[in-house]
């Protein structure tokens, strides 16, 4: 999906494994990412409405050959207490947020990348 000729720059999709954590029960997660050229990147994933939240916003930067770095960040919802709450309009509420910092290396053809994630998790 990308084009081999500037990095990263282009849409990428990707398949996340989680073997640490409070997600590790996920199973067959998946990423979309765009990297834009000014080293603007956003991130959804097939997880995104478990429990309801939005894309992830961030950065990206080259760090070597081949090797770059992203950070993005995301809002945490808190689970409505019952559905009588979601009945008088309550909702998801704001519960904190979480940071992504990820370490890139593409592919010497440029078609593909392998990854490792680090996530931290902040109460609101």
């Amino acid at each position: 999906m990308n084009p081999p000729t500037d990095g990263l720059v282009g849409a990428w999709r990707s398949n996340v494994q989680i073997t640490s954590g409070a997600y590790t029960a996920f199973q067959g997660v998946k990423f979309m990412y765009a990297f834009n050229a000014g080293g603007a990147m956003t991130e959804s994933s097939n997880y995104d409405a478990v429990p309801p939240g939005e894309p992830e916003y961030g950065t990206w930067k080259k760090v070597g050959a081949r090797q770059y770095e992203t950070r993005y960040e995301f809002f945490v919802d808190k689970p409505p207490a019952s559905f009588d709450e979601l009945a008088k309009g309550g909702g998801w509420m704001p519960d904190g947020h979480g940071v992504l910092t990820e370490q890139i290396t593409l592919a010497a053809d440029g078609n593909s990348f392998d990854s490792s994630i680090k996530y931290e998790l902040f109460d609101a």
